[in-house]
């Protein structure tokens, strides 16, 4: 085996159509005419404090290689409190090249692994199985946060040279199960499996799934397709699977939500760049919805920066419902309320979803209730574009809820009551599974309604009445009990609005 230190130093600092990145000084080796099966180099260098977004190692791969390998290491130096130390994600193009949007994706694992291989056959989770082609690779770096002493880094680079396995087409989920017709059906879309930093296997989320009552999930690696292919088996008559992605920028994460198979979609950009635009655009395109998730997170890069101009719906609810969850849920009715002043008939639904990586991380705690015509991929998208939904903590919780006018005339979730500014509006919320639970009606004007507690049993109807004038649209919120003070209680579950009048 041949051994070599590069000494990264001659360095070029450049603009990719988006973020700066900086390319490095490449690697090279030997052909296999020298007799060596395998060759090893190792690359060494360290980045500064407010160093670009990503940093790319060139490596020449010369003709025959089987396998392209790579693991490294990081320095992890003490901070001072409240100052970000080093963290490292790591990904690879090959030789078609780091165009933002390009072919040249080979796989992502951000920081959840310490080595990754690609060959023809086969990938290490979360990589693109495929040739390794003779030409310029460039081992991707991303510097998510660096520590003020720098991040002193090791890159070991190993190629082993034979003939290329013979590639596996993937094989993907079905796109239908078999459903109920016109129906309610439970979701969580917001999960993670080993295929990015999750640690469960597909299969084994898939038993969770099941066990959460549920009827879809939606995969959502981060910055990487490479699992769509894993799935297949994990479907059934019972469980719907849809492909996505969670893209994970540094100014926030959005989910491509049930995209076609296969689909990539880029994340090296900044809100600053303009760029978002054009990734969205390429979700729908592939059949997919744009979903901002958790915009009011407080880990880094999670914060959403981008705008709602894009967005299809947005995860108002992730995972245990926090402060952020709080924040994100009143930012969204701010959005509604803003809307019904304005007069305007488009809207950004809101969903929920668990964001689930690992044990005891709950799948479908929370899951997205949708009213769909069957159990398909184009069925659950439609319902959820359309706000004809609810989020629930769990399936033990239903909710029916709707607004009836005098004439009988009757509207639920999602949808437009088309009754006369001052005539009477009766607001109905059917609910199960929430003991002790108080409701409350929230309209564009604030919460003008909050009931008694449910009782122990948890099931109960709360009715409300108003007018369009009064109201523009109402939504409900089903929130636990708290000890005391005026802060309101956790979410157990909450419903997309009723919109009231004619226009």
């Amino acid at each position: 085996m041949c051994q070599d230190d590069a000494r990264l130093g001659r360095r070029a600092l450049f603009v990719t159509g988006a973020a700066a990145a900086l390319t490095l000084s490449g690697v090279s080796f030997a052909s296999a005419a020298d007799g060596h099966e395998q060759q090893t180099r190792t690359a060494r260098g360290t980045l500064p404090a407010g160093s670009p977004d990503f940093v790319y190692v060139p490596v020449d791969v010369p003709p025959g290689v089987r396998e392209f390998r790579v693991s490294y290491t990081y320095d992890r130096p003490a901070v001072p409190a409240g100052t970000p130390g080093n963290a490292l994600d790591v990904g690879v193009f090959d030789e078609r090249g780091t165009e933002l949007g390009g072919e040249g994706f080979r796989g992502w694992s951000g920081g959840a692994r310490t080595e990754f291989f690609v060959r023809a056959d086969e990938a290490t989770p979360g990589y693109v199985a495929g040739p390794v082609r003779e030409g310029t690779w460039h081992v991707a770096l991303g510097p998510y946060t660096v520590a003020p002493q720098g991040l002193a880094y090791e890159l070991t680079i190993t190629l082993t040279f034979g003939e290329q396995g013979e590639a596996v087409a993937p094989a993907y989920p079905p796109e239908r199960a078999r459903g109920r017709g016109r129906a309610w059906y439970r979701g969580d879309c917001h999960l993670h499996s080993w295929h990015s930093d999750g640690r469960r296997t597909p299969a084994e989320i898939g038993a969770l799934a099941r066990a959460a009552g549920l009827d879809f999930v939606n995969t959502s690696e981060h910055n990487t397709h490479a699992g769509h292919g894993a799935w297949a088996e994990v479907a059934g008559d019972d469980l719907l699977v849809l492909l996505g992605e969670e893209v994970t920028t540094r100014n926030g994460h959005v989910l491509a939500l049930g995209t076609d198979p296969g689909t990539f979609v880029d994340w090296r950009y900044r809100a600053r760049d303009n760029r978002f635009g054009r990734f969205a655009r390429r979700i729908r395109r592939a059949g997919g919805l744009v979903v901002p998730a958790h915009p009011h997170a407080t880990c880094v890069g999670c914060g959403w920066r981008f705008g709602f101009g894009e967005a299809d719906a947005v995860e108002v609810w992730n995972g245990p419902y926090t402060p952020d969850d709080e924040v994100a849920l009143a930012d969204w009715d701010a959005m509604l309320a803003a809307g019904a002043r304005e007069g305007r008939k488009d809207w950004i639904p809101a969903m929920g979803n668990s964001d689930a990586h690992r044990d005891p991380d709950p799948v479908g705690s929370p899951q997205t209730v949708v009213l769909a015509d069957d159990l398909t991929r184009d069925d659950i998208l439609a319902g959820i574009r359309a706000g004809r939904s609810y989020v629930a903590e769990s399936s033990r919780v239903s909710l029916t809820f709707t607004a009836t006018d005098g004439r009988g005339e009757r509207a639920g979730i999602g949808e437009r009551l088309k009754a006369d500014r001052e005539a009477p509006v009766s607001v109905r919320l059917e609910v199960r599974g929430a003991p002790r639970c108080t409701v409350r009606f929230v309209t564009d004007q604030g919460v003008l309604f909050t009931s008694a507690p449910l009782p122990v049993a948890g099931a109960g109807v709360v009715e409300w009445r108003t007018t369009p004038s009064y109201a523009a649209y109402v939504r409900a919120e089903v929130r636990h009990e708290v000890a005391a003070g005026p802060v309101p209680g956790a979410l157990a579950a909450f419903t997309n609005p009723v919109f009231l009048g004619r226009n």
